[in-house]
């Protein structure tokens, strides 16, 4: 073991992935040093100040499989629940639809029969009794490819079918990989706004529900088991994951970009840092985007070892407009979905004519609601976090002002019509759009959740932990098992199970 104690291990990025590669490592004694170009840790989860100083959580807001996170403390000889607050939701988020689109307003419970019950007297007991075949679907869906494809270091057709085994041919047929998202959701409910609802999962992964798989409804099973809400908000998970990183003999360097992968005999020995150092390292985790190393931003060397996703394969990004303000007309929860009427045409705009929607799907993040309600704000404006897909093209042909203006007022027309009046203060909400995630993670066009899952082979195309290049491992949500919070945990968990693997580490 004092061999292995020797060794160092650089970790580009302070993401949740980097992170979790990084306490995996140091809990088998690796040395680890995590360089972070931000000044804080969290990469994607990120916050950005309210008007009165308040941090507002500006990228993911859901928790869940938290199993995961629990796992990863015990391997560093800690307890999730010493760290951080919190509260499972038992309405896991308050939907709503304007008239035109059928109207009407159905809270989603954690509970199944409790769902049921909601979705039997919002659409009756036919769609009722669709749910509780989707929530079985979703649920064989999930326990199929958690152990044989989720946990798996490399996305493989071959290792899939491997590793089900010839009793489990039929189950593979049951993750409905050759049938789209909405298509499939046709099978379970006849009602249309029912259909949008849970096709929306295949937003959580950056894609149009109408090119993704419908193996994507094991989202919604990974929801049913359980969102929890952070007390102090999700940027808490990174704050805690960075302190216990270097409370257990690791260092987080901020404000240090790294300019360059060096490569010696090879393999990947190092990283120059933007201001020339040089730091030696016996392997190097990259938890940025693969774009960005299959780009080219840490070298030659590390772009031909690593695949950038092309650029129509980019996932969705997003238009968010930030602040606080006074909500009036509508009990927002702290998870809130208003619909669109031509939900068909929102992903056509996007992913076809590369614009911002016409009339956009907008998810709010009440920060300072619980999720039942009663749970409001302790002040008359509460903390909002606004999102509506955008395309992600924020390096070429970014939304201008005026769409983003003319975006904003249609956002604003959608909630008036479902009952919601927002009234800013100070300066009111500020958008933050593609170009601006193009700037924050770098060769992506401000896609924020890698490759979209468009097709069958789109989950294959991920690149696995490993790559081309002895040394150098990958980690985050651009990589297998895919985005979002807890995947980008497993990710980091892979990679550092890679590296330990890596004869010049033992």
């Amino acid at each position: 073991m004092h061999g292995v104690r020797e060794r160092h291990v650089a970790v580009i990025g302070a993401g949740i992935g980097g992170l979790a590669a990084a306490l995996d490592l140091l809990g088998r004694g690796v040395r680890v040093t995590v360089f972070e170009r931000q000044a804080a840790p969290g990469g994607k989860m990120r916050t950005v100040a309210a008007p009165d100083g308040r941090p507002i959580d500006a990228g993911p807001t859901v928790f869940t499989m938290k199993w995961v996170f629990e796992q990863l403390f015990e391997a560093v000889d800690e307890r999730l629940a010493d760290h951080l607050t919190l509260h499972q939701a038992q309405t896991l988020a308050r939907h709503a639809w304007p008239e035109e689109a059928g109207g009407g307003r159905l809270d989603l419970f954690a509970d199944v029969e409790r769902a049921a019950d909601a979705i039997g007297d919002f659409a009756g007991a036919r769609e009722a009794a669709g749910f509780r075949r989707f929530v079985a679907d979703s649920r064989a869906i999930y326990q199929t490819l958690e152990p044989s494809f989720i946990r798996a270091p490399a996305p493989s057709m071959g290792a899939l079918v491997k590793a089900v085994g010839p009793m489990g041919l039929g189950k593979l047929a049951g993750i409905k990989p050759f049938t789209p998202m909405w298509k499939a959701l046709g099978d379970y409910f006849a009602d249309a706004r029912l259909r949008q609802l849970f096709a929306r999962y295949s937003t959580y992964c950056g894609s149009s529900p109408f090119d993704a798989p419908a193996t994507l409804m094991l989202v919604s099973h990974v929801e049913q088991a359980g969102v929890w809400l952070i007390e102090g908000g999700m940027h808490r998970l990174a704050q805690v994951m960075a302190g216990l990183v270097e409370t257990k003999g690791g260092r987080v360097l901020y404000d240090s970009p790294v300019a360059e992968i060096t490569v010696e005999g090879g393999r990947a020995t190092g990283v120059t840092l933007g201001d020339g150092e040089a730091v030696a390292a016996d392997a190097v985790v990259a938890n940025a985007d693969c774009a960005a190393v299959g780009g080219g931003l840490f070298g030659r060397a590390a772009a031909r070892a690593v695949e950038a996703p092309p650029r129509a394969a980019r996932s969705l990004s997003a238009l968010t407009f930030l602040g606080a303000a006074k909500a009036d007309g509508f009990p927002l929860l702290r998870h809130t979905v208003f619909f669109s009427s031509a939900y068909r045409d929102e992903f056509e705009r996007i992913f076809d004519q590369r614009r911002l929607p016409e009339e956009p799907t907008v998810y709010i993040c009440a920060q300072d609601r619980g999720d039942r309600d009663g749970d409001g704000p302790d002040r008359e404006a509460e903390r909002l976090l606004l999102l509506v897909n955008a395309p992600p093209d924020g390096d070429r042909n970014a939304p201008d002002d005026e769409e983003i203006a003319r975006c904003e007022t249609r956002t604003h027309d959608l909630l008036a019509r479902c009952g919601l009046t927002l009234t800013p203060t100070g300066d009111g909400l500020t958008p933050v759009g593609p170009r601006t995630f193009a700037d924050l993670f770098p060769a992506t066009g401000g896609a924020l959740y890698g490759r979209a899952s468009h097709g069958w082979r789109a989950s294959f195309q991920r690149p696995g932990v490993t790559t081309r290049l002895p040394g150098l491992y990958l980690a985050g949500g651009s990589v297998h098992p895919g985005p979002g919070v807890p995947m980008a945990a497993l990710s980091g968990r892979l990679a550092a199970a890679a590296v330990l693997r890596d004869r010049a580490l033992t």
